[in-house]
């Protein structure tokens, strides 16, 4: 998709503080961090939201978790804990139509959020 922002970051096109890629999924701090640590993993393929996954995709989605927890390790905040989140729509919160995880932590999180 050519006016995908996340589609940019995965080609290259737009710069971002990169900390994990691969072939399935790139990793990046969030720009605007809601965490002391916020990062986001997004599939390398264009999927624009969670109802467009199918079964084709379970890999990539299983990756997306385990990366979580790689980076989670290797950033220090997986042992004191995390949040996982993948909005999902206009209701659900999601801002950019390319399915992607937010991971948060490095402070207690909050429930309900917000």
């Amino acid at each position: 998709m050519t006016d995908c922002l996340f589609c940019k970051i995965v080609a290259g096109k737009i710069p971002a503080n990169e900390v994990y890629r691969d072939d399935d999924v790139v990793a990046f701090r969030d720009i605007s961090p809601q965490a002391p640590k916020h990062l986001l993993i997004i599939p390398t393929e264009h999927v624009a939201t969670l109802n467009d996954f199918d079964q084709a995709h379970q890999m990539v989605l299983g990756k997306m978790l385990l990366t979580a927890q790689k980076l989670a390790k290797a950033e220090g905040f997986a042992d004191s804990g995390y949040r996982t989140v993948i909005n999902c729509n206009q209701d659900g919160g999601q801002t950019v139509y390319h399915t992607h995880m937010h991971v948060l932590g490095g402070r207690a999180m909050k429930w309900p959020p917000g």
